[in-house]
């Protein structure tokens, strides 16, 4: 389960934002994303639940403000929360419902007026609480340390629901837990993209082209990097191709081509003079005296080594985002070595 938090002063641009479709994409662009990715961008909200209010955006911005109104001391009166189970994991509509109000609750806005959406435009779909932080008697809920109360939450929502358990921020963890590898989902579709771009082309402009046509920007100097759509520029080396690896791939590429022509006119011209042989021991001794050219030989070893060079350095690298629990145990147990003896 993976949470956010965060205050904020403008009721109308946090419920707007939970409540109408992503800004920037024309009506066009979310029928041709809808077909790509089967996700709903067009009317992707959904108000699964009122907590003592309703009706629509301005109607629910104007009741927010009025009972914030009721304290004069705070300027930031909005919690804003978002939770998303992880990759893989299901979530019914009655348990994410159940989620936003044991969000609520942990941040002591039961009793407060909040909104739980639904957002069914990412593959996980996922939920976004907006919630007053002004109650009706006047007190506010309190919002110091909304990261660890958060990241608890999270921690919690696993055990109860068996969901995977995603690692907390690294300033939660415990020392032997923060060096543990994660998953990240924008370098890991970086990585996966250009592994398949290599392995469908074969010089180093026909790659610039194809990453460009997936709608990355391609920077090439001494080394390489990647702008996507969202504008994050990543560097090759950090998801394992730097430009010297890839260009590595693609000569490794065009030497196995030339060499498996080279392989297939050797194999074409000893099927040609089987082709001529008239008895059956001529074939065999055609083919014996091919298989015993040296050159013939070193070929076929060439295409197999070269083969094998390339499948290893495009070979896909497993990496799973939950906690292996494993590690927990043995963090446990060095914890429980560490305590000092009363």
């Amino acid at each position: 389960m993976i949470g956010y938090v965060g205050t904020g002063a403008s009721f109308y641009e946090s419920i707007r934002y939970c409540l109408e479709d992503k800004i920037g994409l024309s009506e066009n662009q979310k029928v041709l994303k809808a077909l790509k990715d089967q996700l709903q961008h067009k009317d992707r909200a959904e108000i699964l639940e009122f907590n003592k209010c309703f009706g629509d955006l301005d109607e629910l911005t104007s009741q927010f403000l009025d009972v914030a109104k009721l304290s004069k001391r705070v300027e930031k009166p909005v919690f804003h929360f978002s939770l998303r189970p992880a990759p893989g994991d299901k979530v019914s509509r009655e348990q994410l419902i159940e989620m936003g109000k044991e969000c609520a609750k942990q941040f002591g806005v039961t009793d407060n007026q909040y909104l739980i959406i639904l957002h069914k435009d990412t593959t996980e779909p996922h939920i976004h609480i907006v919630a007053n932080r002004v109650g009706f008697d006047g007190k506010v809920a309190k919002d110091s340390h909304s990261y660890r109360r958060m990241d608890s939450l999270c921690r919690q929502l696993e055990k109860q629901y068996q969901l995977r358990e995603v690692l907390s921020a690294r300033r939660f963890l415990s020392e032997e837990l923060r060096n543990l590898p994660r998953l990240d989902n924008r370098k890991e579709k970086l990585k996966t993209n250009i592994r398949d771009t290599l392995q469908q082309v074969k010089t180093i402009q026909q790659f610039e082209d194809k990453m460009k046509s997936l709608g990355y920007k391609v920077l090439k100097g001494r080394g390489i990097s990647f702008i996507d759509d969202k504008k994050v520029k990543i560097k090759g080396s950090e998801v394992g191709f730097s430009l010297s690896k890839i260009e590595r791939i693609l000569d490794l590429k065009q030497e196995l081509t030339i060499k498996q022509e080279k392989q297939q006119q050797q194999e074409i011209a000893i099927q040609r003079d089987i082709d001529k042989a008239h008895t059956p021991v001529q074939k065999l001794l055609i083919k014996t005296a091919h298989s015993e050219r040296k050159e013939d030989f070193e070929v076929s070893e060439l295409v197999k080594q070269l083969d094998k060079l390339l499948g290893d350095l495009l070979k896909p690298e497993y990496v799973d985002q939950s906690v292996n629990p494993e590690l927990l145990k043995e963090a446990k147990r060095k914890r429980k070595r560490q305590r000092p003896k009363l």
